[in-house]
């Protein structure tokens, strides 16, 4: 063999080892290969979309309150014991994949509002927020109205705390 076709001959299996290599996920370096944010597995639990969720929903004008009226009621009581959180999720169900998330939300709107237009702005703020923090893909958002705040109606959920 000529010295030109030994060269092309060793220069093909370079090539070939580096494209199995590739493919196998392994590369020439000593050090971990690809690139550095390429290594590893990000998981999101569904609490995290959950949060995420229920404060956009809140974030929305016509929203009064989340979840049905017994989580509600647990929640008030739960917000008056000293040391007591709020529950951001409240009224939100998340089934997180790998890429993609479904969510079911449990809203009260105030009296007055369009409830179609509440419906679409909690949609667009939800989807908008999960999908910007998260990276995942919003395949479907559900509501569901469970009450109505009238005007007389006294809040469950007192805005400062008991002393």
């Amino acid at each position: 063999m000529t010295d030109i076709g030994q060269r092309k001959t060793s220069q093909t299996l370079r090539q070939d080892s580096a494209t199995e290599a590739s493919a196998r996920g392994q590369t020439g370096r000593a050090s971990g290969g690809g690139a550095p944010g390429g290594r590893g597995k990000t998981t999101i639990a569904d609490g995290v979309v959950e949060k995420i969720a229920g404060l956009a929903a809140r974030d929305v004008e016509g929203v009064h309150a989340m979840g049905g009226g017994l989580a509600r009621t647990f929640g008030a009581v739960r917000d008056r014991v000293p040391g007591g959180t709020k529950s951001v999720s409240r009224g939100v169900k998340a089934e997180v994949g790998e890429v993609q998330t479904a969510l079911d939300l449990e809203i009260v709107v105030e009296y007055g509002v369009s409830i179609a237009d509440v419906a679409r702005d909690v949609r667009e703020n939800v989807v908008a927020a999960v999908e910007r923090m998260t990276g995942l893909e919003v395949v479907e958002v559900n509501i569901a109205v469970s009450d109505v705040k009238l005007p007389d109606e006294e809040d469950e959920e007192p805005e400062g705390r008991l002393q």
